[in-house]
């Protein structure tokens, strides 16, 4: 019965996207001349033939397809597609302001790590990062520019984003996403100050990337999860997910709202930066943020923004600097 219900639904829905004046029809055709019998009140869907006129020709049918334009992607050969959207002019990546962790690490003993929230000053320092944002798009002189949010699910994180916010009317913001792949790696549940101490010696002994904390996650594992992030991130930039309907719009800005070893693995697996560069870099502050701007032939680089001193004091070397002018 419902399946019978969920069929006359589904005939509705069909006959008021084409209806009978078009040129679209539909013949549910068995192998024999008959139409085979109800099976259980339900039609037997086994075949689906296109009408053939009394002229002799045959009714184009795409089964539905029209409705759903994305579905054609596949099968749309090179040359008659459209061309990509515009890249996101910038993707802008902010660290959390300062947090209750950053003061006092005993806080993570009694609060979890996605409670943490922030300071006073943490706050002050989103809302200066926003202004410092919306600065640097106004100097593009760009009338429609517009700012689209990644922000990882953390408390720090979600209150740096309102205080981002601030900075930009209703209008300018493309919209957010909550992405949890953009978390703070896992230290582990509850931390034990003086044991988390230890643990931090002995990670900088086997290696920032590879040790991997009790009960929680090693760089390396973070490094897996922002994989499947970037990808999820270039099919959005692919697609142009974040243009308004009917637009194609170069003068949107992503910003990705995390945490400071996120957003460095998040550069290491972007630029293929290898481990040993990757253990070289140091964070960067409390409301910091790292630019990576579109430049030559459309790829992202550090240096459109950033001074080499600026990029020497975050651990960048030389033999960081060709792979920083590229998108990979």
């Amino acid at each position: 019965m419902a399946m019978a219900q969920f069929c006359f639904s589904g005939c509705l829905c069909y006959n008021s996207c084409f209806p009978r004046s078009s040129n679209l029809s539909l013949t549910l055709l068995s192998d024999s001349p008959k139409r085979k019998p109800l099976e259980n009140g339900v039609l037997s869907f086994n075949t689906i033939q296109c009408r053939v006129n009394h002229n002799g020709t045959v009714e184009h049918s795409d089964n539905g397809l029209s409705s759903f334009p994305e579905k054609h992607l596949h099968g749309r050969s090179a040359s008659s597609s459209k061309s990509p959207p515009p890249r996101p002019r910038r993707i802008i990546l902010v660290r959390h302001g300062q947090s209750e962790g950053n003061v006092d690490e005993s806080a993570y003993t009694r609060i979890s790590d996605p409670k943490i929230g922030l300071t006073e000053k943490g706050l002050a320092d989103a809302e200066d990062c926003g202004r410092r944002i919306r600065e640097m798009i106004e100097g593009d002189k760009a009338h429609n520019w517009k700012v689209y949010f990644y922000v990882s699910p953390y408390r720090r994180t979600v209150e740096t984003l309102k205080g981002l916010g601030r900075a930009f009317e209703r209008s300018r913001i493309a919209g957010m996403r909550v992405e949890p792949r953009l978390r703070e790696q896992d230290f582990g549940n509850f931390q034990d100050r003086e044991k988390m101490r230890v643990e931090k010696a002995i990670r900088m002994l086997y290696g920032r990337f590879f040790y991997r904390f009790p009960n929680g996650e090693s760089a390396a594992d973070v490094y897996d999860r922002i994989t499947g992030f970037r990808e999820t991130l270039r099919s959005d930039i692919d697609i142009g997910r974040f243009q308004p309907p009917g637009e194609r719009n170069p003068n949107i800005n992503l910003v990705l709202v995390s945490h400071g070893l996120t957003l460095r693995v998040f550069l290491m697996r972007w630029y293929k930066w290898t481990v040993e560069q990757f253990e070289r870099l140091n964070n960067f502050g409390n409301g910091g943020m790292v630019v990576m701007e579109r430049g030559y032939g459309g790829r992202y680089s550090l240096l459109m923004h950033h001074t080499e001193e600026e990029l020497r004091q975050f651990g960048m070397t030389d033999e960081f600097w060709l792979p920083c002018w590229f998108l990979i």
